[in-house]
């Protein structure tokens, strides 16, 4: 009897653990489900890289491939870094205007932490009071619609060179991203800092600056591995060019501190970026303060995005010409008749060149001069299109493919400027499907001053000159290959044989 008292104890014992197992169990799987995350879909990750290797040497390709099996929505693991990546103009909608407050901030960075004085700069500052202040003083004080018309004869007298220079190469191979780099280094930089900057040195120097962005940084991505980057050098690279940068902008500055404007400048000079910046900084009113080192990554910001962004979408606009000739004929037609037999296309004329503003936009959906717009992080939990996005998520938009999306635009991959002689696609309005600068409160607001000298050069120089390949490459043969980094690059150098139209 002992013996089966016991047994019946024991099986008593089981049952009771057996069932007190399943009602934690059932307790654990209710709770569970309720608060399970619905998480964007996300390809198989390696261990400690996660999906770098998915992104190749053109991202914004890659990650088009990849959203049209995972969705416009996917969830990459970088490294140790949770990035969502958006590639339709629905997720773009959501992030930059449905939630836009939410996702309008910018991740620590170590490189535009070194290169612009702790992201103080407009583009890489985190959202907040700082930001706002200085967002506001660029648009009323260095961007306003006033200011960029007031700077028309630097303009003009820069185009007038370059036409000069053209014109004295005619019969001879001209590399055109060479001839487009000068000329927008050269209004810029006389703009922003009252001199050109037209020593080799310090061309070679704004070209390793813009590179550092895009080059990988293993530190980031992993932590645990940042001492590869001291290994390989790539910190000190990055610390170098910012000391050279820096000792350049001290002496920029110091020159503008020191002169007397009254005097030593024409009277029919304008001020240029640092003079309006030194002035604000000696007669604030508004509370804030722009303190120096604020000011030198402003400075170096215009002059560098400015420039590279400008002379990017110049090359791409003339090589798609150079590749259609229908179209190079057009524009050549709607440029003579505004042109009226005069010499030169003027400022003036501009509006009436419908043809030409199409196909600067065309150009700016098939190749947006940043593809990958600069990366976003979410500031809380937030549900996006039905997935949940966790709080310090990296956010990454691919301009690029949205521009060739099927499902937006009628033969995507074909260059068709027609389509937007119709269309209601401006730079100022809000839209999604067309993202060139971005949209929200992150986007460019150095639209209005790079637009008028990219339809100036084109206008003036496909007006004067006809442009023809050399060795007998055919039209259709133009190697249009990208080269992926900050900005878009064309991969090959976009070389003519230049003549005279007239």
């Amino acid at each position: 009897m002992e013996y089966f008292s016991s047994f019946e104890t024991l099986l008593l014992s089981l049952f009771s653990c057996t069932l007190i197992v399943i009602v934690i169990c059932f307790k654990w799987i209710s709770f569970d489900s309720k608060n399970r995350k619905n998480i964007p879909p996300s390809p198989l990750k390696l261990p400690i890289i996660g999906n770098l290797h998915q992104l190749g040497s053109n991202p914004n390709r890659n990650l088009q491939i990849l959203s049209q099996k995972y969705g416009p929505l996917m969830l990459l693991h970088l490294g140790s870094i949770p990035t969502l990546v958006a590639s339709s103009s629905e997720a773009a909608r959501e992030i930059m205007k449905t939630h836009d407050l939410l996702f309008c901030s910018r991740p620590s960075l170590n490189v535009p932490n070194i290169l612009l004085y702790g992201s103080t700069s407009m583009s890489f500052a985190p959202y907040g009071e700082y930001w706002k202040q200085l967002k506001s003083l660029v648009v009323l004080k260095l961007l306003s619609n006033t200011r960029v018309k007031s700077y028309r004869k630097v303009r003009e007298n820069e185009m007038d060179l370059m036409l000069q220079t053209l014109g004295e190469s005619c019969g001879t191979m001209v590399d055109m991203g060479s001839m487009f780099s000068s000329l927008t280094n050269n209004i810029i930089s006389r703009i922003s800092m009252g001199r050109k900057l037209d020593d080799p040195k310090y061309n070679n120097l704004l070209r390793a600056w813009i590179d550092q962005f895009s080059a990988f940084d293993v530190g980031r991505h992993i932590p645990w591995l940042s001492w590869v980057d001291l290994l390989i050098g790539s910190e000190g690279r990055v610390q170098k060019i910012h000391k050279e940068f820096d000792e350049f902008l001290e002496r920029i500055i110091e020159e503008h501190v020191n002169k007397n404007k009254r005097e030593d400048a024409e009277s029919n000079e304008e001020e240029d970026f640092v003079d309006v910046l030194l002035d604000l900084q000696r007669n604030d009113t508004s509370g804030f303060t722009l303190h120096r080192d604020a000011l030198k990554a402003l400075i170096l910001e215009v002059f560098a995005a400015g420039t590279d962004t400008t002379q990017t979408t110049l090359v791409w606009t003339m090589s798609e010409l150079i590749r259609n000739p229908k179209v190079m004929k057009k524009l050549q037609k709607e440029i003579m008749e505004v042109a009226e037999g005069r010499s030169i296309i003027c400022e003036e004329d501009l509006e009436k060149l419908t043809y030409l503003k199409a196909i600067i936009k065309e150009t700016l959906r098939l190749h947006p001069p940043v593809p990958l717009l600069l990366p976003r992080i979410s500031m809380q939990d937030v549900k996006l299109m039905g997935y949940d996005v966790a709080v310090g998520t990296h956010v990454i938009i691919n301009a690029w493919a949205i521009g060739r999306d099927p499902t937006l635009w009628e033969e995507s991959n074909e260059f068709r400027p027609e389509r937007f002689l119709n269309d209601s696609i401006n730079y100022q309005v809000l839209q999604f499907e067309w993202l060139p600068f971005g949209a929200g409160r992150r986007s460019c607001p150095g639209v209005q001053f790079s637009v008028p000298v990219i339809e100036l050069a084109l206008a003036n120089i496909i007006y004067k000159f006809d442009m023809t390949l050399p060795h007998g490459i055919k039209h259709e043969d133009l190697d249009m290959s990208e080269e992926f980094g900050l900005s878009l690059h064309k991969k090959s150098p976009l070389l003519v044989l230049v003549s005279p139209r007239f």
